[in-house]
């Protein structure tokens, strides 16, 4: 028993009154409201104001009230346990953590004194009556159901008409209270601990009158991502954040050093993506093939299979969503699909007289959509039995189709400016309507926005929450020719990349549209960009010089970079590979 009494507050350790049934009854708390009058006296009937010494500050800024501060802390302290800490806190500082008045309420709660609690609430001084009457509630909600527990009907018919209905709130909780005097029968209804009434009123009541339990907690994490948020360069874990100095992260966390060369293609590289689980890289050259790669432990690339079968250059390579096949698109040929553990060719979907511009998977896996040459738009079951096929001008001759994770938005290029978003589930449709050509697009993991790329060399990012919007343009790279790609990546996906024709990758800060950095290195067009989804430091870019490089952090001193790097086209130290 001594140390349940040294973890309390000083003022919960007084002696309980010994009680019939765990709670008060109507009677005795007649008897105990003189008691509470006398003792409380006109001390209760004010709101609760400043006392002495409420007034000081502390801090460099002096907006710091040092009473507030040091009860903060003593909460704290009461919650990890530590309470003879807390009391002895309270009791060098003089301040206590709570109000002897409020302490008092507390305690009237946890002995089930329900009369007495009520009458201590409105002397409190709460200024809105809203919150008096929902604690009011509260209170005698769990009075009627202890009275009820206990099979005192009567009593507990009395406290439903003469004090909770008066009250006129929660009228349907009063009815389903009513019905369990009639239907459920005695002790049927659940009945909270009397803790859990205590958390459920310190959400009711100003922070001033009980303080929240986390509070430190709280402000500490506030206080942790902000600077997080405000940070341009932040690619770190939230683990990574420490509480010994503000948090400040370099450009070197971005990653910008060439840190491997895949050489294995024989002609442009058209397309990559990482799998869903950045265990894998996926690509698409103009050689006609496809390649997956394999992401070792230690971050290097090794070739696992190259996917040949097709008869034109290949142009998208995509994941399924469990990351076990993928599907490759032949320019206006045929889509295949493939084993990623095998390299087997799966299926081959095709249509006589079209072939497709773009594809993609459903939501669950379970089927492919693809669009096609005569602008349509058609799905296939995994055994390439056609399921729909929406006729008209749907699709542009270069296009994206995607669908949301949930399955039920289909995202395509419908005009050469214009995005559809249809919603398979309410047969209706929405735009982003852009003022210039649209080239690519891709989804967010969240599904909530579209990064487009169009013909003017701006990147747009849209929120597609309600009707779409413009939220940041990125500008800065080189397009003319080519069909350019970007992608999101790093922290929450807090920066945005592209490839360029000036044989560059481009990375913006997301939420202010500030370029970052350019990355040489390329001696091509850097047709697409793909960020690893679980790696935040490794990103993948390719290239018309027929190679992919995979970039990590920069690891090497500065003042040593430039021997290191001394006659070689790459930026850093690396590796090749050819696939032997």
């Amino acid at each position: 028993m001594g140390v349940v009494e040294d973890t309390e507050p000083p003022l919960k350790r007084a002696k309980r009154d010994e009680e019939t049934n765990g709670f008060s009854g109507s009677n005795s708390s007649v008897r105990v409201s003189s008691s509470v009058n006398n003792s409380l006296g006109d001390l209760m009937a004010r709101p609760l104001t400043s006392s002495q010494g409420d007034d000081e500050t502390i801090g460099s800024k002096g907006v710091i009230k040092k009473s507030e501060f040091v009860r903060i802390i003593t909460r704290t302290l009461y919650s990890l346990g530590y309470g003879k800490a807390g009391a002895m806190l309270e009791e060098e500082s003089g301040i206590p953590l709570h109000h002897s008045f409020v302490e008092t309420f507390m305690e009237q709660v946890r002995d089930g004194k329900w009369d007495e609690s009520v009458v201590t609430l409105h002397r409190i001084g709460l200024l809105d009556e809203k919150d008096v009457k929902a604690a009011s509630f509260l209170l005698l909600e769990q009075k009627f159901l202890e009275l009820l527990k206990f099979d005192k009907i009567g009593d507990a018919l009395g406290t439903l008409r003469n004090e909770i209905e008066p009250l006129r709130i929660n009228t349907k909780r009063v009815h389903e209270l009513a019905s369990s005097l009639i239907s459920s029968g005695p002790g049927k209804e659940n009945v909270s601990s009397r803790s859990k009434v205590l958390e459920e009123l310190q959400s009711l009541l100003p922070a001033s009158v009980i303080i929240p339990e986390k509070r430190l907690e709280s402000l500490v994490e506030n206080s942790l991502h902000i600077q997080r948020d405000a940070c341009v360069f932040h690619n770190t874990l939230d683990s990574d954040l420490s509480l010994y100095s503000d948090h400040q992260c370099g450009k070197h966390q971005i990653p910008s050093q060439t840190v491997q060369i895949l050489e294995s293609h024989t002609d442009e590289v058209w397309f990559l993506q990482y799998s869903h689980n950045g265990k894998y890289l996926a690509s698409s050259s103009k050689d006609q093939t496809a390649i997956i790669w394999e992401v070792n432990a230690n971050g290097h690339m090794s070739l696992k299979h190259k996917l040949v079968g097709h008869q034109k250059p290949v142009t998208a390579v995509l994941w399924s969503p469990d990351d076990s096949q993928v599907l490759t698109c032949g320019a206006e040929e045929v889509i295949r699909r493939w084993d990623v553990d095998s390299g087997d060719s799966l299926h081959t979907y095709e249509k006589s007289g079209v072939g497709p511009i773009s594809c993609g998977w459903y939501a669950d896996g379970k089927g492919i959509i693809a669009g096609m040459t005569d602008r349509s738009i058609c799905m296939w079951d995994l055994d390439g039995r056609e399921m729909e096929c929406w006729k008209g001008q749907r699709t542009q001759k270069v296009s994206d189709i995607a669908m949301t994770d949930d399955g039920k938005w289909l995202v395509s290029v419908c005009k050469d400016s214009v995005i559809s978003l249809f919603d398979r589930e309410a047969t209706v449709e929405r735009l982003i309507e852009e003022e210039d050509t649209i080239t690519s697009f891709s989804l967010s993991n969240d599904n909530r926005y579209v990064l487009v790329n169009l013909l003017n060399q701006e990147i747009r990012l849209w929120s597609i929450e309600g009707d779409p919007k413009i939220v940041t343009r990125y500008k800065g790279h080189k397009r003319s020719r080519f069909l350019i790609r970007s992608c999101f990546g790093g922290y929450e996906q807090g920066f945005i990349a592209s490839g360029s024709e000036d044989s560059q990758v481009y990375i913006w800060h997301r939420s202010t549209g500030k370029l970052i950095i350019e990355l040489p290195g390329h001696a091509g067009a850097v047709n697409c960009v793909s960020w690893s989804p679980t790696n935040l430091q490794m990103m993948a870019s390719a290239s018309d010089d027929g190679t992919i490089r995979i970039w990590g952090l920069n690891r090497i001193n500065p003042h040593k970079q430039e021997k290191q790097v001394q006659g070689s086209s790459s930026n850093g130290v690396l590796h090749q590979c050819n696939g032997n």
